[in-house]
């Protein structure tokens, strides 16, 4: 940058700003980061939260084996 000083007919030091070119890189990461949530938006919309029920088989036998009602438990049957 200091071949840029003599350019300049007074440079105040307190007064220094990004200029053209942090504009442009300010500008640059904008778009990345809005092309970036474009991109998360369109592969959280292909996401299915519904979860379906995991069947195995020995919980569909145990699910459909019910206990009758005056059935008793097995601590009970058991005397204690």
């Amino acid at each position: 940058m200091a071949f840029a000083a003599p350019l300049a007919k007074e440079l105040d030091e307190n007064k220094v700003t990004p200029g053209v070119l942090g504009f442009i890189v300010f500008a640059v990461m904008a778009g990345g980061v809005w092309m970036l949530m474009k991109s998360m938006n369109r592969h959280m919309s292909m996401v299915n939260f519904e979860e379906t029920p995991v069947r195995t088989p020995a919980a569909s036998a145990q699910s459909s084996k019910q206990p009758a009602e005056n059935e008793p438990t097995s601590a009970a049957s058991q005397g204690e």
